[in-house]
C-alpha cells in the first residue's frame, strides 16, 4: 500500500494578490515585518473581491504570501542575530521546501481591492495567497 505521500498528486495554490511594497530585493525586507513598520498594499484580484467583506471590522490580519524568489533547496540555515544553523522548520526563514509566509499586519485602510497594510515583510510582486483576520482570543495565549 503506497503511503499518504506517494498517493498525493501534490497541491495547486492559486494567488488572490500581489504585494505593492518598498523593498525590491530579498536584501532589502526585515527579517521580520513586524521590526519595520514599513507601509505596503495588497492589491486583490478583481475575481476576489467579494471576499473582503467584513474585513474592515479587524485592525490585524494574517499574510499568508508565496517568497517567490527565496530558495526551496535549503533544510538548514543560518540564524541571523542568533547564531547557529538549525532545520528550516525550526527557524522563521523565507528559504523552506515550500516557502510560504506568515505575516500579521496592520490594518490601516481598504480602498476597493486595494489594502494598506503595515508590517508586511514582502517584495514588491510577492503572490498573496490568503488572508486571515486575527482574533486576539484565538490566536494569541
Amino acid at each position: 500500500m503506497p503511503s499518504p505521500v506517494e498517493s498525493w498528486p501534490g497541491a495547486f495554490v492559486k494567488p488572490i494578490g500581489i504585494v505593492s511594497s518598498p523593498y525590491k530585493m530579498p536584501g532589502d525586507a526585515p527579517r521580520q515585518g513586524r521590526l519595520a513598520p514599513v507601509e505596503s498594499r495588497i492589491e486583490i484580484y478583481p475575481e476576489y473581491e467579494g471576499g473582503l467583506s467584513g474585513l474592515l471590522d479587524y485592525d490585524k490580519l494574517f499574510i499568508f504570501c508565496w517568497f517567490d524568489r527565496s530558495r526551496r533547496d535549503q533544510l538548514r540555515v543560518e540564524r541571523p542575530g542568533r547564531g547557529g544553523v538549525r532545520g528550516v522548520f525550526a527557524t522563521r526563514s523565507p528559504d523552506r521546501p515550500n516557502p510560504i509566509g506568515l505575516t500579521l499586519v496592520d490594518l490601516l485602510e481598504i480602498n476597493g481591492r486595494i489594502l494598506r497594510v503595515r508590517g508586511l515583510d514582502a517584495l514588491d510582486g510577492t503572490p498573496i495567497l490568503d488572508i486571515k483576520p486575527y482574533e486576539p482570543d484565538l490566536d494569541s495565549q
